[in-house]
């Protein structure tokens, strides 16, 4: 039968390999297929005559890691249609072995696992931690930011050439200070074990690296943790714990809602003047408002804030098949929201919140009838609807009918927001850009008459429309 016998070469010298393991490698006929060459092991073996394959040339030929487990893997399962094969990994076979796992996971051929030494035992013992507290065991060769976890012991593994000690090194300064300690491990349990306690920022300079380099980062304090969101769901939790602030204790979804409106608004103008760091501080406003409602869920027993991150990422993922899932059949945006719902086809208009800022509301709902035709041919059948609510309103002026002048004043900012429309304006922006035009002038004006000693009530109007003028000449 196909067969593949995977072998740990353990995590140090020969002395440190089992008796049976040293034996079979020993007497075997058949050459040796080890995955990579650079261990102490494969020296000595060699030495004693055994006949030795090593796939380091994949590892110069390839671009990326994945690409070189793929390529072992096809090569053994090649040679393995043969004869049969005894593959030889360091350590142990089953500890930070992407080829053993993807050998596992065919079933062409055979796959047995013999043994061999973890050198996890030993590192516990070089660093003196106890991995009850909190342990975690990385790849530095394939890890994402987001998988680490900073409050445990962390070790990583695989730091074998000095590009992916750079690679790591710049990955956990995103989080840790660069005088952070850390600890380079080599050849833990062996004659050859060396521990280096260094500062973060010098992980990747003036160092040896090989297959037996392993880095150790302690757990983290929390004051350096603050940025992750854990931090922030922990003060919102206390704040509204027994112990926490008054005011936090006391709220609902009800009494939070103005507070809602006014830090969208307070983002919305940090956006608007281009300062980066209003925006980073009104973002987190914003958010912090969120994490409050999401708290409240939890504390009635009704949701958590991890239900409404998963709510989301659902969502997200659901809304769009283009990027998640290519093979599924493409739907319109109403369609996908609709399955959502669970509903069946409801009025083209039931989704558009009423009560938001109304000239976005009025934007929002022409964008939706227009979807369906519900629109006029061209910008001139706009403008001359427009004069006509004009005239409706002045109409209403002369006979001096409050309801009537109200209604018919709301159609004219209705056509104006369809008008901006027409012209790919958002009117909503467009008038808070006037607000604060008109603000800025005013304050300029007012500054003019106090600088020459003027009253208000000593000004015509024609006098303030000439220092107006004045203003507005200076701006541009």
């Amino acid at each position: 039968m196909k067969s593949i016998e995977v072998i740990g070469l353990g995590a140090g010298d020969l002395e440190q390999l089992p008796l049976g393991i040293y034996r079979k490698l020993i007497s075997a006929e058949q050459t040796i297929y080890v995955r990579t060459s650079k261990h102490p092991v494969v020296e000595a073996l060699r030495k004693e005559g055994v006949r030795i394959h090593s796939f380091d040339p994949v590892y110069e030929t390839a671009t990326d890691f994945q690409t070189v487990y793929e390529n072992i893997v096809q090569q053994l399962l090649k040679i393995a249609e043969k004869e049969a094969v005894i593959y030889a990994v360091p350590g142990h076979p089953m500890l930070a072995e992407r080829t053993v796992q993807m050998l596992l996971q065919q079933n062409d051929v055979q796959v047995t696992i013999s043994g061999g030494h973890s050198y996890l035992d030993d590192l516990f013992t070089a660093l003196r931690i106890d991995p009850i507290e909190g342990f975690q065991f990385l790849d530095a060769t394939s890890f994402k930011r987001e998988d680490i976890s900073y409050k445990q012991h962390i070790v990583f593994c695989q730091v074998y050439d000095p590009l992916i000690a750079s690679q790591l090194k710049l990955t956990l300064m995103e989080d840790l200070p660069h005088d952070y300690e850390i600890a380079i491990v080599e050849a833990a349990g062996t004659k050859q074990e060396k521990i280096r306690r260094i500062p973060l920022i010098d992980l990747d300079r003036n160092m040896n690296v090989s297959n037996l380099t392993s880095v150790y980062v302690p757990p983290a304090p929390e004051e350096l943790l603050r940025h992750q969101f854990s931090a922030l769901r922990n003060v919102i939790r206390k704040l509204r714990g027994p112990d926490g602030c008054p005011w936090d204790r006391k709220q609902t979804h009800e009494s939070l809602r103005r507070y809602a409106i006014e830090e969208v608004y307070e983002l919305i103008d940090a956006i608007d003047r281009g300062d980066d760091e209003a925006i980073v501080e009104e973002l987190g406003d914003v958010l912090l408002q969120v994490m409050l409602h999401g708290q409240i869920g939890e504390d009635n027993g009704y949701f958590s804030i991890d239900d409404v991150i998963q709510s989301t990422v659902e969502k997200m993922i659901h809304r769009h098949p283009h990027v998640f899932n290519k093979n599924r059949p493409q739907k319109t945006w109403e369609e996908l929201k609709r399955e959502e719902r669970g509903q069946q086809e409801e009025a083209l208009l039931d989704s558009i919140i009423i009560h938001g800022p109304s000239l976005h509301v009025a934007e929002k709902m022409q964008k939706k009838a227009a979807k369906v035709g519900f629109d006029w041919d061209d910008r001139a059948d706009v403008w001359e609807k427009l004069h006509e609510e004009i005239n409706e309103f002045l109409e209403a002026t002369e006979e001096n009918e409050r309801e009537d002048m109200e209604e018919e004043f709301g159609d004219i900012l209705f056509m104006m927001a369809n008008i901006a429309r027409f012209y790919n304006i958002e009117p909503e922006l467009a008038l808070r850009k006037a607000n604060e035009k008109f603000r800025r002038r005013f304050t300029e004006l007012e500054r003019i008459v106090k600088k020459r000693n003027l009253s208000w009530d000593e000004l015509t109007l024609s006098e303030m429309d000439e220092m107006w003028e004045e203003v507005k000449r200076k701006e541009q």
